[in-house]
């Protein structure tokens, strides 16, 4: 439910708004502080006013913010849906990658790839979609390697024990 009304404010916010860049920088600066619980809480109040919410949130923003995200957020504010910025964001960032058909990805291993077997899964990755995928890189306890795209809903998984379970059940299969 969630996602939709966020999808609703993103697509009025891109309908008024030519360059959504600037805005975007500003709009993901203020969801990474809004993800904070005690933020979120403030937020979520229903001590605090909506109005003093709206003004905490327009304080911190500073002089040369856009009109157009001034009105959302006074928007959100007289609905109560601040907490909703986070949203928002994600989905206008996923609409920005769509249209520049650039998308990051996540690669989940044991140890570090070099930066040739990193390149060669990005450019693996961009003849099978057909978009730019910049690959990042996390540690992963599980021996193995596994690569997601959230996106583009790509997610695969190759693991030693995966494998052997796989190989397992295949020979009771076969006998």
């Amino acid at each position: 439910m969630e996602e939709l009304i966020a999808k609703r404010y993103a697509q009025a916010l891109s309908s008024v708004t030519k360059d959504l860049k600037p805005i975007l920088i500003v709009l993901n600066t203020l969801s990474e502080v809004i993800d904070n619980i005690d933020i979120k809480l403030i937020l979520t109040s229903p001590i605090i006013s909506n109005n003093e919410k709206t003004e905490m949130i327009l304080s911190s923003l500073g002089k040369k913010v856009d009109g157009s995200l001034i009105n959302l957020i006074k928007i959100l504010g007289e609905h109560s849906r601040l907490d909703l910025i986070p949203a928002i964001t994600k989905v206008l960032n996923s609409d920005q990658q769509r249209i520049a058909n650039r998308y990051e990805g996540v690669v989940k291993s044991s140890s570090r790839l070099d930066n040739r077997t990193l390149s060669n899964l990005e450019k693996t990755l961009k003849e099978y979609t057909g978009s730019i995928i910049k690959l990042s890189q996390e540690k992963m306890d599980l021996e193995g390697v596994g690569v997601s795209v959230d996106d583009l809903g790509i997610e695969v998984n190759f693991s030693k024990e995966r494998v052997k379970e796989q190989l397992i059940d295949f020979i009771k299969k076969s006998l």
